[in-house]
């Protein structure tokens, strides 16, 4: 039987791995539906590796807030801020490292906060979700009213600059948290905003060592992979060193609530929006009119059929929690579907139909493989430890932040003279040399 420390590692490689991958495969569908799918993988495989008979009863009301306070953030545009990552003087790397260390900080904030606020709730002690919603949607519309439009406080000009405001509503949530006692939730919050800011701005720094290299591989995942791997020990980290008091059970309307959300809305919205005949018709005159339709309603075919596979097993899943069974097997086996759905569905998009071959993006396969490998033959015992005593924590957490700027402005320096001029490559600031 393992021991509670290697209980505790193992249950913290599942989540990165899991995370990671979701993270990676989410690459190919962006924005917030794609960020909230993948957080919910992540959140579900939370669930299962706590070992906690009341999270599993509860796991569709937990993955679905996983998934908004992952998703929410997927409205930043960060492909400049990357561009500056690949700069060659030190000004605009280390500029663009740290703006990656705080739009993946808010990611992880806003995605381990609302998780650990669910996480949280328990029968005398409840959040106010409207009050909440309210404040956060408050701090979100002021603090990016203020920074944007009356200091000009521009991260990625001319690109959209929501980071803002969801920096506001990353602060309203903090604040209610300390406000309202929710301790636990707080230090998740902290610990995965470290892990997916550190992740971010990391994988950047992969990414253009990587294209430096001239290795054939494709980089850009390598960094949405790196911030779902550091992000997803962030946040099992932050749930594994606390405490945590017995969750209330959610209501059956809830959890069928969240089952619309995680399996029929955040899907549909994912696949109309990648899935078109423009896609197939940008190959242009490689295929006839007659190839592209048929490859069209060939595509549509299996995305179809993938999807209507996966929500009969889910579906079959949600009717036992409803008859009042609940399992780790069924976890497992809801966790596996969706994920296995997300990354099909990122292999149709990718060509299979017409122009399919391996790729480095297969390599979430391996990732799927080794996570199911883990679950096979280990038995959770107990991945929790004794709560870390608050001052000891802060502290602790403290020492990582300043730790972590530090060792990106060393980054910097080092990315910003190992390579020469890189596609994508950005300039925020002119830096003029003399001769």
């Amino acid at each position: 039987m393992p021991t509670p420390k290697q209980d505790k590692r193992l249950a913290m490689l599942v989540v990165m791995l899991t995370l990671g991958t979701s993270w990676a495969i989410r690459g190919s569908f962006g924005h917030e539906f794609g960020a909230a799918w993948a957080g919910s993988i992540g959140v579900l495989s939370l669930v299962l590796v706590s070992g906690r008979e009341d999270w599993i009863r509860n796991w569709p009301a937990i993955a679905a807030m996983g998934a908004i306070g992952w998703g929410m953030t997927g409205m930043i545009s960060y492909g400049q801020v990357v561009g500056y990552g690949k700069s060659t003087d030190f000004l605009n790397v280390s500029y663009g490292l740290l703006s990656l260390f705080l739009i993946g900080g808010l990611f992880g904030f806003l995605g381990g906060g609302l998780t650990g606020l669910m996480l949280e709730t328990t029968k005398d002690k409840k959040a106010n979700w409207a009050a909440l919603i309210t404040q956060m949607v408050a701090g979100g519309y002021i603090v990016w009213g203020y920074l944007i439009y009356q200091l000009e406080w521009y991260m990625t000009p001319p690109r959209s600059e929501l980071w803002a405001a969801c920096l506001g509503a990353s602060a309203a949530l903090g604040w209610y948290l300390h406000r309202h006692h929710f301790k636990n939730a707080w230090y998740v919050a902290f610990s995965t905003m470290l892990g997916a800011g550190f992740g971010f701005a990391f994988g950047n720094v992969i990414q253009v060592m990587g294209s430096a290299s001239g290795i054939a591989f494709n980089w850009w995942n390598v960094m949405e992979y790196s911030i779902g791997f550091f992000g997803g020990l962030g946040m099992a980290a932050g749930v594994f060193i606390r405490k945590w008091p017995h969750m209330r059970p959610a209501t059956l309307k809830t959890h069928g609530w969240a089952i619309a959300l995680l399996f029929l809305f955040i899907p549909l919205v994912t696949i109309v929006s990648t899935f078109s005949y423009e896609e197939i018709a940008e190959l242009g005159t490689q295929l006839s009119v007659s190839e592209m339709q048929s490859f069209y309603l060939t595509q549509w075919g299996l995305v179809m059929g993938v999807s209507v596979l996966a929500l009969i097993v889910v579906g079959v899943q949600f009717r036992k929690l409803w008859t009042g069974q609940s399992s780790p097997s069924q976890v497992v086996l809801v966790l596996f579907t969706t994920w296995i759905w997300y990354k099909l569905l990122q292999i149709i998009e990718s060509g299979v139909v017409y122009r399919y071959h391996f790729t480095s993006d297969d390599l979430a396969l391996l990732n799927i493989i080794a996570v199911a490998l883990i679950w096979r033959w280990w038995n959770v015992h107990d991945p929790f430890a004794s709560a870390a005593p608050d001052k000891k924590l802060n502290a602790v957490l403290v020492r990582l932040f300043a730790g972590i700027i530090l060792a990106l402005v060393l980054l910097s320096g080092i990315a910003s003279n190992t390579h020469g001029e890189l596609p994508g490559q950005q300039q925020r600031f002119n830096i003029e040399t003399k001769n």
